[in-house]
């Protein structure tokens, strides 16, 4: 048993290494469900479920990990000092403990994605998954380089040839890098979702059909598709008429100029009655005013409110107003004006129209 074995380590060492692993593998299984019964406990007295589903998740690594510190606490009875055994465990450790960083990134990923807010949310749904795997990235570049400055290698040129090759990248790859970290402002902003009816600028308006990590596509009026790049959209003034809670109805009524004082206040009476009594007006914000002598007409100045967001509604309920709107000025006894002008011809120029037709004639 004290014969000299592989590694040079005596055969007695061998058979008390994987003895030590199987006590190892059972102390740490024991250790663990301990642990994990106090971790459920603790995590039961909370409203939030996330701490149950990162335990649930973190079970295995843990386990794994607490296997291994066991196994390196019997090193020095087995009288192993040997540097690769050593060696050896810390790079299972390290495996161990990146695997549950990336079991907590998924955790975590997917508690975000659920979420209340981001349900509602696809872009954001999106991007939350493009962030999850970037963070995995990280964590295993993380992780490689740690095991191979291990190793010795020199992780400082390594890591300067990456540093120069980042930045060959990013200049290669800016209105990418742009558009993608704008994607991640709509995200997070939330100027616009899809399904909304929106105003990007003065020249584009439609309906959002989908929103990616590199543009936004907009369904215009003329069922036309608009491709906006999410770098440029980031900075774009964006109306969205979605998430309006009333429509305004503004508008200027012009009265014939025959119309009395009096037909003009039974007009203002009658407007504001037919505005009061639409079951869909806003009836705090009522305006009904005569404005002013317009150039052919007395102009009435209307502004309401219609309790909807909804443009068809909207549209509907405005028909219903101007038909009553029609309906007072013809009790009233007057009528809408007319665009006209009045050509006031004076005697000489009458007479010199006269002559020069008599002139023509002949």
């Amino acid at each position: 048993m004290r014969a000299v074995g592989p590694g040079e380590i005596a055969v007695w060492q061998w058979f008390g290494l994987v003895i030590a692993i199987a006590v190892s593998w059972m102390l740490g299984r024991v250790v663990m469900a301990a642990v994990a019964w106090l971790a459920r406990v603790l995590a039961s007295r909370t409203s939030t479920t996330f701490d149950d589903e990162l335990l649930a998740r973190l079970r295995s690594p843990l386990r794994v990990m607490a296997s291994i510190a066991l196994l390196r606490s019997q090193l020095p009875v087995l009288e192993l000092h040997h540097e690769l055994a050593t060696s050896f465990l810390l790079a299972a450790f390290a495996l161990a403990l990146v695997w549950g960083a990336l079991r907590g990134i998924d955790v975590a990923t997917t508690r975000l994605t659920t979420a209340r807010w981001a349900s509602s949310r696809p872009a954001s749904r999106a991007l939350l998954l493009l962030l999850g795997r970037i963070a995995k990235v990280i964590v295993v570049v993380i992780a490689g380089i740690g095991f191979l400055s291990g190793l010795g290698l020199p992780v400082a040129s390594l890591l300067a040839g990456l540093g120069i090759g980042g930045i060959a990248l990013a200049f290669g790859a800016q209105k990418t890098v742009e558009n993608l970290f704008g994607a991640v402002a709509i995200g997070i902003d939330q100027p616009l979702r899809e399904g909304d009816f929106v105003k990007i600028e003065q020249d584009v308006l439609g309906t959002v059909e989908a929103v990616g990590l590199r543009s936004t596509r907009v369904r215009t009026l003329d069922r036309t598709v608009v491709t906006l790049p999410n770098g440029r959209l980031a900075d774009m003034r964006v109306e969205t008429y979605a998430v309006r809670d009333r429509c305004r109805l503004a508008t200027i009524i012009g009265l014939a100029y025959g119309t009395t004082a009096e037909q003009l206040r039974a007009v203002l009476a009658g407007f504001e009655q037919v505005l009061r009594a639409h079951p869909g007006i806003w009836p705090d914000d009522v305006i009904v005013r005569f404005s002013q002598f317009g150039s052919s007409s007395l102009d009435v100045e209307v502004m309401a409110w219609f309790r909807t967001g909804d443009w068809g509604q909207f549209r509907a309920w405005r028909q219903e107003v101007l038909i009553g709107f029609m309906d007072v000025v013809e009790r009233a006894g007057t009528s809408f004006a007319l665009p006209m002008q009045a050509l006031r011809v004076t005697g000489d120029l009458h007479a010199r129209i006269a002559r020069e037709g008599a002139r023509y004639s002949e």
